[in-house]
């Protein structure tokens, strides 16, 4: 049999980069290559169109190759803006300026290429600022792939079952090659749990809690009333500092990130994914006082910013276009996805109803997942003991077979750009109804 144009891509590819893909998150079943994009719809290398609700983990905002962002990168490359190497430019300068703006709890901001970066350097600021080594993370948090913070995403209900409601978790490194010196200073604990984070703030060796406000890589699980206000007291109380990772939250909640709407602000935020909508950059922003760890007049206090890439000509000037048609444009594009995020809630729940499933669905702003549970979840450990995986793995391998690309993990959220319109998520809720009864009739 004559193998397909992707089966062909995938045999080269293996024989040259170690395990076939170059993030190997991407090693996905069914596997797919894809050679193109634009808008809402990306197309793999049999040419086959899908309406593209995974965003390449949610960096597309505004859609897959906008135009007016694109245009902006285009023409930075046409005015020979290079990659200098010292000194400063006006166009870091002019994006800095942007998002001091726009964010509540940012005095000031410096430039990563990432979101990783941004996160490794708030750990380093608070434990300058503090004097301490120990940060606390989030179970089923994901805040990067650097040593202090690669630990405890999806476990197992029985590693769970290893400490119970109001404790730190048990350490379960997700890379091997983290040196075990590095564990004496992290500390899990489930996320929406203030007596864990107290209990762990009493050992008074905490620099920094970091978290992403809305856990989002699990899924969408949001803050219980009350929870991030008491992480502000709490952080207060013993001089820990609060780290927002609103990589994902950021921008795409609104221009304030989800701070803003939560009215809760932190000492340091890190922002990545749609700052840019899709160029590679990070941010790390927050308070003077913190951020002047950066510029210590004391260099035994002072924390390293280096990076040959920060602040590259390219993906500034994506992040400037990005940023101006957020806010030239604000209520029309906001408006807009929060309208079929509404369409999308709401039609999905009216074909999961027909069906004698336990599911919840769960939406914040343009994001939205659906759990194979009869509630909706408040951590890792809420899903790990009720969501039904293997449904879900089914259910999301069926959509791709027709054409709506969904990740095809359990608990990874779906997101929509601007770029989507009425009938793509019509396209959605119509495939559902499709797949559920074709998995419901296999299950009968």
């Amino acid at each position: 049999m004559k193998k397909s144009e992707s089966n062909l891509i995938l045999e080269r590819n293996r024989k040259y980069i170690a395990g076939g893909v170059v993030s190997l998150n991407r090693l996905i079943e069914p596997m797919r290559v894809f050679e193109r994009a634009q808008g809402a719809y990306i197309w793999d290398a049999e040419g086959r169109r899908y309406i593209d609700y995974h965003s390449a983990f949610s960096p597309f905002l505004l859609g897959h190759c906008d135009p007016d962002v694109d245009s902006a990168v285009v023409e930075a490359i046409g005015k020979n803006q290079s990659l200098f190497g010292a000194g400063t430019t006006r166009w870091e300068g002019e994006l800095s300026e942007l998002i001091v703006n726009c964010v509540p709890s940012a005095e000031q901001v410096q430039i990563t290429n990432t979101g990783t970066e941004a996160t490794y350097h708030a750990v380093r600021i608070a434990r300058a600022a503090t004097g301490r080594d120990g940060i606390v993370i989030i179970q089923g948090g994901y805040n990067g792939w650097h040593n202090d913070v690669a630990f405890n995403l999806m476990d197992s209900t029985e590693r769970l079952a290893q400490s119970n409601p109001g404790e730190e978790r048990p350490l379960f490194p997700i890379s091997a090659g983290i040196p075990h010196s590095v564990h004496q200073h992290v500390h899990v604990v489930e996320f929406n749990d203030l007596s864990a984070v107290r209990q762990v703030f009493e050992k008074g060796t905490i620099a920094g809690i970091i978290l992403e406000p809305v856990l989002q890589n699990i899924g969408i699980v949001k803050p219980l009333t009350g929870y991030l206000e008491g992480l502000r007291r709490l952080c207060d109380e013993y001089s820990v500092l609060l780290i927002f990772d609103e990589v994902k939250t950021g921008f795409r909640q609104g221009l304030s990130g989800y701070q803003g709407m939560c009215g809760v602000k932190p000492d340091l935020s890190t922002f990545g994914k749609a700052i840019a909508n899709g160029y590679p950059l990070g941010v790390i922003g927050g308070k003077q006082e913190f951020m002047r760890y950066l510029y210590h007049p004391d260099s035994s206090k002072r924390v390293l910013m280096a990076g040959t890439y920060n602040a590259h000509p390219v993906p500034v000037a994506a992040a400037i276009a990005t940023l101006r048609k957020l806010k030239m444009y604000e209520g029309k594009i906001y408006t807009h996805l929060k309208r079929l995020g509404k369409r999308i809630e709401s039609g999905l729940h009216g074909v999961f109803a027909e069906f004698g499933r336990d599911y919840s669905i769960v939406r914040q702003g343009s994001a939205f997942i659906v759990y194979f549970m009869d509630h909706e979840p408040v951590s890792w450990l809420d899903i790990a003991n009720n969501h039904d995986m293997d449904f879900d793995r089914a259910y999301r391998a069926e959509l791709i077979k027709e054409g709506i690309f969904y990740f095809p993990m359990p608990n990874k959220h779906g997101s929509i750009s601007y770029a989507h319109c009425t009938s793509d998520i019509d396209e959605m809720i119509e495939t559902t109804a499709i797949v559920l009864h074709r998995l419901e009739s296999r299950l009968s």
